[in-house]
């Protein structure tokens, strides 16, 4: 793939790595955009609860400096893209909003890990999967992607069924209509989405989204970016040469980019 959207650092306290070593790793790989895409500070939780889930609040302006530093430091050699990856959280909208609207991001994804306080994402709360009503959880779910891309406040919609990370395999009738549901609302409030590679990593073994969303979101001519979700520098850019070949098979010619919350698509 010639760009990744979706990059993480030392910061979130999750991934490793330093921002400019995933810039470098991007260089090495003959990429012509690298998105830095950081974990947004929490707003529905402390620091202090959960560490190691997204960057210190008081970080946050230092990240955004060295962003931008790396990107005109290395602006000849590759274009860095500077982001953030904003959790939406029904009822913190005014919290979202003022860390979206203080810095000049060049793009901010829009990505659903929580449901009240329960991450769906991460590995140590799976077990809150146990004696859950799985068709409930994945209303809430994809109600609440539906609503982050009515905010305003994002650029594209990051792993728009993460929720499948972990969760029990529902039956496909009982989804359509959420997935479709949330698909509408990304088109109505023009917001692009991403072909997410971790999950091929994940246990529900491919990539976000699952096939028959992409098939969708082709039919409702939704843009489309890629990100790898890396967590370590030598992810960059990961399951690339897959996931170009899954969005042409489905149909897909363009990748949407960003500069200045400005959207470009560009031919891959």
């Amino acid at each position: 793939m010639p760009i990744d959207y979706h990059t993480h650092n030392y910061r979130c306290g999750h991934a490793v790595g330093t921002l400019e070593e995933y810039v470098l790793s991007a260089i090495d790989k003959g990429m012509e955009q690298i998105g830095l895409s950081d974990h947004m500070p929490l707003v529905n939780l402390t620091q202090e609860e959960h560490p190691d889930i997204a960057m210190p609040m008081e970080e946050l302006p230092r990240y955004v400096e060295e962003c931008f530093s790396l990107k005109e430091k290395y602006k000849d050699r590759i274009a860095v893209r500077v982001g953030l990856e904003g959790d939406y959280v029904e009822g913190y909208e005014d919290k979202i909003e003022r860390i979206v609207r203080d810095y000049p991001w060049d793009y901010v994804i829009g990505s659903v890990h929580f449901l009240g306080r329960w991450d769906v994402t991460d590995f140590r709360q799976a077990n809150q999967w146990d004696g859950r009503n799985v068709a409930e959880a994945y209303a809430l779910y994809f109600d609440a992607i539906a609503k982050a891309a009515a905010t305003g406040f994002y650029d594209f919609i990051g792993h728009i069924d993460a929720i499948k990370r972990f969760a029990p395999t529902p039956p496909e009738e009982d989804v359509a209509a959420l997935e479709e549901a949330a698909l509408q609302a990304v088109k109505k409030h023009d917001v692009a989405f991403e072909l997410n590679a971790a999950g091929f990593y994940a246990p529900c073994k491919e990539m976000y989204p699952a096939d028959r969303i992409l098939k969708r979101a082709l039919e409702l001519e939704i843009p489309v970016t890629f990100g790898s979700d890396a967590h370590h520098p030598d992810k960059v850019g990961q399951k690339g040469a897959d996931a170009r070949a899954l969005l042409k098979n489905v149909g897909f010619t363009h990748l949407a980019t960003f500069e200045g919350r400005i959207r470009t698509l560009k031919p891959f």
